[in-house]
């Protein structure tokens, strides 16, 4: 039995004098995806992000991607849902690592003018489920987004961030190309999560080996997130907890709907 905790946030960029920008455009300081093994300075590269692009491309292309998607789709629909109760519409939109596009799929044109979707695998942005608004599909990196300032109305975010090396740099991204009085709403993976697999794992290991290696993703603390939202520039912080408990019959059940043969920690076993 897994307990994947969810951390959902509703963040407002407070208002400040505006800077004149076009409403789209490249930021010169900011390539979309970065050479591979780039990171931000001084970060902790904790998760390899040239094979995280490999991962996801390769689970992008298998014949029953929806198969696995089921926690993607709940919280994407989730999400739409935390978009719909704030009582206003938004000309231009932008879904950092988007993936499939599982936000997208359950907004509407009444409420979003234009989405811009940005994802590093661009197998999953070729294979974007269907919706009724505009998108532009971007390849870009969650650290490096290729936008101006103050640009976006709206930013949303799934189950993506937490893959992130440096996530601080990403909320400062979000930040930065978001409008005064701008919405941030997302979701990402909280440290409980996937305790059960952990705790197995360790005490796996420890019987055999004397001792254990990291296998499972850091996940950040619910406490942490006010700190580094703060630090980013966010203001009006709401973060609320939600529990999705999926049961498994086994181990390799629950990896395989994790898809993780190919994917592993720097400092982990490979």
């Amino acid at each position: 039995m897994l307990r994947p905790g969810l951390l959902w946030r509703r963040w407002l960029r407070p208002g400040i004098a505006r800077v004149p920008a076009e409403n789209l455009g490249c930021r010169e300081a900011a390539s979309g995806v970065p050479p591979l093994g780039s990171t931000s300075p001084g970060a902790l590269n904790i998760f390899d992000r040239g094979l995280k692009r490999k991962q996801k491309n390769w689970a992008a292309k298998q014949p029953e991607p929806t198969r696995f998607d089921y926690l993607r789709e709940e919280v994407g629909n989730q999400i739409a849902d935390r978009v719909y109760d704030i009582a206003r519409d938004f000309p231009l939109a932008l879904d950092v690592g988007c993936g499939r596009g599982y936000i997208a799929q359950h907004l509407n044109k009444e409420t979003i003018g234009k989405f811009f979707q940005t994802d590093i695998a661009e197998n999953a942005l070729k294979n974007s489920l269907e919706t009724e608004i505009p998108t532009v599909s971007i390849l870009a990196d969650e650290e490096f987004l290729p936008f101006q300032e103050n640009t976006f109305d709206l930013v949303v975010s799934s189950l993506s961030l937490h893959w992130v090396n440096d996530l601080p740099r990403a909320l400062e991204q979000i930040h930065y190309v978001l409008k005064p009085d701008g919405v941030f709403v997302g979701a990402m993976f909280g440290g409980d999560t996937l305790y059960e697999l952990r705790c197995a794992l360790q005490l796996a290991e420890t019987e055999r080996e004397g001792g254990f290696s990291p296998h499972i993703s850091p996940f950040t603390a619910v406490n942490d997130l006010g700190h580094l939202l703060g630090r980013a520039g966010f203001n009006t912080l709401t973060v609320d907890t939600d529990e999705i408990q999926v049961n498994y019959p086994g181990m390799f059940e629950l990896m395989e709907d994790l898809q993780v043969p190919v994917i592993y920690l720097r400092y982990g076993r490979e």
